[in-house]
């Protein structure tokens, strides 16, 4: 006599289990990909791309400005203490401003760029405290109250300590 084992259920087998997992791993990730481009913001859509692509000129007149002053300025940074120092620079016999604007901006979130006012503490020497940055890079922006130099540079928190701004190369 023969005996015959009982067929198992196809839950039981772990053949249908393994073909299985390469599917509902795509799936997974899917579902995850929809909640992230759900959740996250377009940061680098603008709502008005016309407006900015116009204005362009107007940003190039402010780096040939700065690059005839010939305008530097060297920004210390304090990560611990959040305290900024910029040291600026230029031409003999041109007054510097009596504040400055230091545009601290995220190439991808505009919602963590920050814009801080710093007043001169001596000649040529200014000072300020910033919020806390997230590390990766950040765009620096300095310009005077009347936008009308520019100066620019990156840095890469918490790496950068100092950073010297110019003017853009044309």
């Amino acid at each position: 006599m023969i005996e015959t084992a009982a067929p198992r259920a196809w839950y039981r087998e772990p053949w249908p289990w393994f073909l299985a997992a390469g599917p509902l791993t795509v799936v997974v990730a899917g579902a995850i990909t929809v909640w992230l481009a759900v959740r996250s913001d377009d940061g680098l859509v603008a709502d008005d791309y016309y407006k900015q692509g116009l204005a362009i000129n107007q940003v190039i007149r402010r780096d040939q400005a700065a690059a005839e002053l010939r305008l530097r300025a060297r920004v210390l940074f304090n990560h611990e203490n959040q305290h900024i120092r910029v040291f600026l620079r230029g031409a003999a016999g041109r007054p510097l401003p009596d504040a400055i604007r230091l545009r601290i901006l995220h190439p991808t979130r505009a919602g963590a760029d920050q814009v801080v006012e710093l007043p001169a503490s001596s000649a040529g020497v200014f000072d300020g405290a910033v919020s806390a940055l997230g590390s990766g890079r950040w765009l620096l922006s300095l310009e005077d109250a009347q936008q009308s130099w520019r100066l620019m540079g990156e840095m890469f928190v918490p790496r950068d300590a100092e950073v010297a701004l110019e003017p853009r190369p044309l």
